[in-house]
This record gives structure tokens, sequence and C-alpha cells, in this order.
């Protein structure tokens, strides 16, 4: 999925200012045909320039308004699903590159965003997808890109699945999920359940972060590839220049 995304630097500008201000709209209170059109008017479709150029999304870029536009106009929560991320990338392409590893497989794209990993796996045979984002903005992205890409709408859950019963899902993809220390911690406590109850596969796509490096989960992880990450997603992410693909295993 081809995507020139908003400069860390610049996300991380909107997220400190949408916390503090009081805004009139919120996306459950905006019916989903509007959320739909404003989605359509405030991104731009794109298919170059990332690890999966197969894939095409709807993603900010330098020619939508918001890219440079005041972030209190904004009327929407933190546009996490307008971002195509690098661990996100990297988790896509392995899985465009390795099909039978969710060929027929119940799959769940946990902190799903825009949706490309659950695309993958749908694109690469998967019997049943279901993306997981907690914003429900989200969720109407992903049909759109489902859309994008010749699928008819992925299954999207809008509830905190982390903090839910596991359910029987042979594979559970996180990308970019690895960015907060008590998120990571709680995420290693719910994977390992998955597996140890159901033996769920499970695959996270990472570009290094420190977050994730200095987690103990990393030693229950073994690498199953490295992608070079293309100029303008590096010069997008602190100048990260590779993003990898993580098998991970339980405590058993």
């Amino acid at each position: 999925m081809a995507s020139v995304a908003l400069t860390g630097q610049l996300l991380a500008r909107y997220a400190k200012v949408l916390k503090q201000i009081n805004r009139h709209m919120c996306a459950t209170q905006i019916p989903p045909g509007d959320i739909r059109t404003f989605i359509s008017e405030n991104t731009e479709i794109v298919g170059e320039k990332s690890l999966t150029p197969e894939i095409q999304l709807r993603l900010f870029t330098p020619r939508c308004r918001f890219w440079n536009e005041r972030p209190e106009l904004w009327p929407l929560s933190e546009p996490y699903w307008a971002i195509y991320w690098p661990g996100g990338q990297a988790l896509s392409r392995y899985l465009l590159d390795n099909p039978a590893v969710c060929r027929n497989k119940k799959v769940l794209d946990l902190g799903s965003g825009c949706g490309a990993s659950a695309i993958a796996a749908k694109l690469c045979g998967a019997a049943h997808v279901v993306a997981n984002d907690i914003d429900t903005v989200a969720a109407i992205a992903t049909h759109m890109n489902c859309e994008l890409n010749g699928l008819e709408p992925l299954a999207c859950v809008t509830h905190n699945m982390i903090a839910s019963e596991p359910e029987a899902f042979d594979l559970i993809l996180l990308g970019d999920m690895f960015y907060d220390e008590d998120l990571a911690g709680c995420l290693h406590r719910w994977l390992d359940r998955c597996i140890k109850t159901y033996r769920t596969q499970v695959l996270i796509g990472d570009p290094g972060r420190a977050q994730f490096e200095g987690h103990s989960i990393r030693r229950l992880l073994h690498q199953l590839a490295q992608f070079e990450l293309p100029e303008s997603v590096r010069e997008e992410n602190y100048g990260l220049s590779h993003s990898s693909v993580w098998c991970y295993r339980s405590e058993l």
C-alpha cells in the first residue's frame, strides 16, 4: 500500500492539541455516511512508495487539507488510521510474500488502523478476517480501503479486545502496537493467554522502536523477515531504516 503519511512530528502535534481542545463533534455522533464523505474529501488514494504497492489505501498526504490545517479544526479523533505505519507495512509485505501463513485461517488484525494487514490476509486467502480498532472511524476507513482493493467489507469490531476473553483465532497480527510500555505489557499478557488457550500463531511487525526493543517480550520472539523501508517512509518515521516481522512464542 503506497503511502506518504503524516510525519511523526506532525502526528505528535495533532495528538497533543487534539487531547486539549473541547471538540464539538465526535465520531460516534456523526452518521457513517458523513464520515465516509469526510474521509473521501480529506484523504488521497495512494498505492506507491511503500512496501506493498499492490494495495491501495486512503491516507493523508501533503496534498490533503489537514496536512497543514490548524489541528483544532479536525473534527474526529486522532487520525492514526490515515497513516501506513512501518510495522504494518512489513507485516503486510510478509503476508503477501508468504500467503500460506494465513490461507484458509481465521485471522485477527489487532489495532488494525487503515486495515492494510487485514486486507493483505484476505487477499492471501484467509477464510475469515476480523479487523479490530477502538476508533470507529478506522472501521469505516477499512471498509473503504476494502472497496479500493476489490474486497467485500471485512468484519470490523471496535471494542477493546485486549480486555476481553481470547477467541479462537488461528493467527493474530499486530503492526506498530508496541509504542507504549503499559500497552505492551497488556498485550504481552493477553497474547500469552491466546496462545495457551488456542495455540494461536502471533506475528508482530515493528521497525525497532525503543519500547519494543527494550520490552521483555523480545526474548520470546523469533525474527522471520526484515525489510528495508522506502526513503519516503524513512523520512516520515524519524529515520528508521528497516522494519521486521517477528513470530511470538509463549512462555509455555
